[in-house]
């Protein structure tokens, strides 16, 4: 009977687990987990709902959210994709739903409905999980895999290490002559301090369009105001694009923002036509433009340097030019990053070279896989990781499976 040993009890290592078994009885399956809980990051996940995967159904589309995996990926989702992965968990009584967003969540709307599938497949499959064994060392001896925890020796035929991004796991990983491309925060939010956006908590636009000045990055989508500065789906995706660039910067950087994701002349004309059309009304009462709220148009209003007693009539062409920059190229510095939620992702890890896609396995060691976050693989917020984990688990499990 062929020995696997799978170090990470989470999203990845238990998906490996019971597709492994399920596809070959006679595998010897034991998880070993560092914490004394299982499957953490499925349970907060998506606000306690696990945003499982995300609704794009064709590999080429889909690779285009993963900064960091992009070209290594397109075979895989060839094989497992996120069609897969809603039969997979409705076969096994968790049926799934596509909210307006494109997140994918459980029906049930709680990531329990999630935690429950694996752990009654783990029971009915016989894998056992053992918590509270953090590896201290793996070394491989002749044909197998020796592993030690501080509870006991383990010695397996195969090894899958599936436990996130973990300082003590590349360790592990460099002590087996992987490299290991040095861990760098993605997905946060930007720290900003400015006048413009005090008090302004909560305030989103549905579709901005931010830029990191004097680089290429840019990104688009819907803006959220926060305590801290800016987050929200554009903001997210630019940190997780720009993760090494904004990293080198010491996350101090401008941030230029078009709040309404229209070109400035275009904006500028909607203004000429409020003086127009509009002379005697009072500039800072109400916002022409629907995605702006009034709150935040008056920030603009006197950011522009337009007294709150001003008509449109009034506005020389300097206060309606600063107004549409105000609106179109405003320029806000950063200072700063705040982890998004509990939903911590870094970019880094297993260097991609080194492991065989086919199977997820080490191209240094025969029997060694990876899967998961410990790879050099992240992506944009949104279902992603997980679909991440979902197919490299199901690969290695074959590969585990047909050895």
């Amino acid at each position: 009977m062929s020995k696997v040993i799978i170090i990470g009890g989470g999203a990845a290592g238990y998906f490996t687990a019971i597709n492994a078994k399920e596809n070959n009885p006679e595998l010897d399956i034991t998880i070993l987990e560092k914490g004394k809980d299982v499957l953490q990051k499925v349970k907060i996940s998506g606000g306690g709902r696990c945003n499982v995967t995300h609704a794009c159904f064709e590999p080429k589309e889909l690779v285009k959210f993963y900064p960091r995996g992009e070209k290594e990926l397109l075979g895989p989702f060839h094989q497992f994709m996120t069609g897969d992965t809603f039969e997979w968990f409705d076969d096994r009584g968790v049926p799934l739903k596509i909210e307006d967003d494109s997140r994918v969540f459980p029906e049930a709307n709680t990531s329990q409905a999630i935690i429950d599938c694996f752990q009654k497949a783990v029971d009915k499959l016989k894998i056992k999980v053992l918590t509270n064994h953090g590896v201290n060392s793996v070394s491989p001896q002749e044909s197998k895999w020796i592993v030690n925890t501080k509870e006991q020796i383990f010695e397996a035929d195969k090894l899958v290490i599936a436990a996130g991004s973990s300082k003590k796991v590349w360790e592990l990983c460099e002590s087996l002559d992987h490299g290991i491309i040095p861990p760098v925060p993605s997905l946060f939010t930007f720290n900003i301090n400015d006048k413009r956006l005090l008090d302004l908590l909560g305030t989103a636009v549905p579709n901005a369009t931010v830029k990191i000045v004097n680089t290429k990055l840019e990104a688009s989508g819907p803006l959220l105001i926060t305590h801290w500065g800016m987050s929200g789906p554009a903001v997210l995706k630019l940190s997780a694009f720009g993760a090494r660039i904004l990293a080198d910067k010491n996350y101090q950087y401008n941030v230029e923002v078009n709040w309404l994701s229209r070109p400035k002349d275009k904006v500028l004309n909607v203004l000429l036509n409020l003086k127009k059309k509009e002379p005697r009304k009072t500039v800072i009462l109400k916002s022409p433009f629907a995605e702006v709220s009034k709150r935040l148009w008056e920030r603009f209003v006197v950011a522009s340097g337009i007294k709150p007693i001003q008509n449109w009539a009034d506005l020389n062409n300097s206060q309606l030019e600063n107004l549409a920059n105000q609106l179109t190229k405003g320029v806000f510095n950063a200072n700063g990053r705040t982890t998004f939620k509990d939903e911590f992702v870094t970019a880094g890890g297993i260097d991609l070279k080194e492991i065989n896609f086919k199977r997820f396995e080490s191209k240094k060691h025969a029997n060694l896989f990876f899967v998961g976050e410990v790879l050099n693989i992240d992506a944009v917020t949104g279902g992603f990781n997980f679909q991440n984990a979902w197919t490299g688990g199901y690969i290695c499990a074959n590969a585990l499976a047909q050895d």
